[in-house]
């Protein structure tokens, strides 16, 4: 009996300012709750934000005494392909799911990363300015026009990954921060997503909204599941935990992996 590889999850989008690093690390704590054995890697060794996340959670679990649901984390350099192998391989051995978080910015480290995933996650923003990493639209009647270079650069790590080992890349596109976008541009750019879908093959789902609860917890390193933990807890925190369920849900990663196969 052997046990089966684990699942990988790689948050990629060249993009800052999407939100990739607070959905990842929220991802990776809501996966650890559920009982996963979850590794995370972060690929920024310039910002480092998930594995700041990932130690002020860490130190708040200290200072207050509790156990919370947490992943372990390892930064990688990004000096070669061969170190994050390693690095990888490392997280694979004691884990059943791996959660990758990757620099905002084009990077070879991050490339590389793309076709190691069993699920690609690209949070952005609900808007054209975003939209356009992954297509373009025609500026009169907002129709997708042609795919963008990011879209390749996933048709690329696709084609990678099957000539590797046969294995499919589920690319899920986050919509995050909706809700205070102003209505007509938000159906614009939703039916433009779909459309683009439907030609390049991802999924789109819900991601998190626009709340300031998320950047008021990172000195703690706390998460929307830690609501026993967090003080003057309100409607607003109820309905972002909410959220994440719905988002994690919507990632359709399997029921269990890593266990013994045969």
């Amino acid at each position: 009996m052997a046990a089966s590889p684990p699942h990988v999850i790689v948050f990629a989008n060249e993009k800052g300012g999407t939100g990739k690093s607070t959905t990842a690390v929220h991802v990776a704590v809501a996966l650890a709750a559920q009982g996963r054995r979850v590794a995370a890697l972060d690929l920024d060794h310039r910002q480092k934000t998930l594995a700041r996340y990932l130690e002020n959670r860490a130190a708040t679990m200290k200072r207050r005494g509790v156990e919370l649901p947490q992943p372990g984390w390892t930064v990688v350099d990004g000096s070669s392909e061969a170190l994050f192998d390693t690095r990888l391989a490392e997280a694979a051995a004691d884990a059943d799911l791996v959660v990758i978080d990757t620099p905002g910015r084009d990077d070879p480290i991050a490339r590389r990363a793309a076709t190691r995933a069993n699920t690609l996650v690209t949070p952005m923003n609900d808007s054209f300015v975003d939209f356009d990493l992954i297509g373009q639209v025609d500026a009169e009647t907002y129709k997708v026009s042609r795919p963008s270079f990011y879209s390749e650069l996933i048709w690329d790590a696709r084609k990678v990954r099957a000539k590797a080992d046969g294995a499919t890349i589920d690319w899920v596109v986050l919509r995050n921060r909706m809700q205070h976008i102003e209505a007509r541009n938000m159906r614009r750019v939703g039916e433009a997503l779909v459309a683009l879908s439907k030609r390049v093959g991802f999924r789109l789902i819900p991601g998190l909204g626009e709340r300031v609860i998320y950047r008021e917890l990172f000195p703690s390193g706390l998460t929307m599941l830690d609501i026993g933990q967090i003080p003057d807890v309100g409607l607003g925190h109820v309905a972002a935990r909410q959220e994440l369920r719905e988002l994690v849900s919507g990632l359709a990663l399997p029921d269990r992996v890593g266990a013994a196969a045969a």
